[in-house]
Parts: structure tokens; C-alpha cells; sequence
């Protein structure tokens, strides 16, 4: 039921962005803004409750917290990387947009650098 919620919030907002497009442009873009964050917000309710499934799972496995930490991180940054850079594409600034885009990829990277030590690690330990 929320997805067709989101869908029509989605639907109603772009049509009255239209609305505005020829005339107050500037309008338009705010709606935009506003209808993306309303999504977003319920895009973060959900996250919680994924979050909490997969700590649960993760209780199953020992030692995986810090990798389920990692991923919740990495996860975190795509989505918020990807939200921000879409409201920049829509408003026309498509340079900015691949500015975030680029600075989400290094941060991911940064992110994940201790999976690929901890792999480095156990390629080395079988080598000896």
C-alpha cells in the first residue's frame, strides 16, 4: 500500500511541476525538491527496518559486524549520493551532479578499504 502512496505522491508532483514549467520555473523545481524529500523520507523508514533484519541475520554469523557496518555505509552513501545528485540533474546542474557522483565513489572506496585489507590479509596468512 505505502508503494502505491509513493507512487501516486510521485505522479501528482511531477504533474504539478508541469504546471508550473512554463510559467514559474523556479516553482517547479522546489516542488520537485520537496516531493523528492517526502520519498526520501520514507525511503529512510524502510532502510531502518531492513537495517534491523539484516543485524538479526547477522547475529547468526559471528564476527560480522563490522562488515555489516561496512555495508550499511557504503548503502547509506549510495543512496544519499544518489538522491542528491538526481535533485542537481533536475535543476540543471549536471556538472555539480557528477561532482557528487564522484566524491560518493571515492568515499565508497574509502569505505571499503578495510574488506580489502582484511582480504589482503587472509591471501597473505594462506601464502605463508
Amino acid at each position: 500500500m505505502d508503494m502505491a502512496k509513493i507512487a501516486l505522491l510521485g505522479i501528482i508532483g511531477v504533474l504539478i511541476g508541469l504546471q508550473f514549467k512554463s510559467g514559474k520555473q523556479e516553482y517547479s523545481a522546489y516542488i520537485g525538491i520537496a516531493v523528492a524529500l517526502i520519498i526520501f523520507y520514507y525511503v529512510c523508514q524502510y532502510l531502518t527496518q531492513v537495517k534491523d533484519s539484516v543485524l538479526a541475520l547477522g547475529g547468526f554469523l559471528e564476527g560480522s559486524g563490522a562488515y555489516f557496518s561496512i555495508l550499511f555505509k557504503v548503502t547509506g552513501i549510495t543512496y544519499l549520493c544518489q538522491f542528491c545528485a538526481g535533485l542537481c540533474r533536475d535543476a540543471g546542474y549536471q556538472a555539480i551532479a557528477a561532482q557528487v557522483e564522484l566524491f560518493g565513489k571515492l568515499t565508497i572506496l574509502l569505505a571499503g578499504m578495510p574488506v580489502l585489507l582484511s582480504l589482503m590479509d587472509t591471501i597473505t596468512g594462506f601464502m605463508k
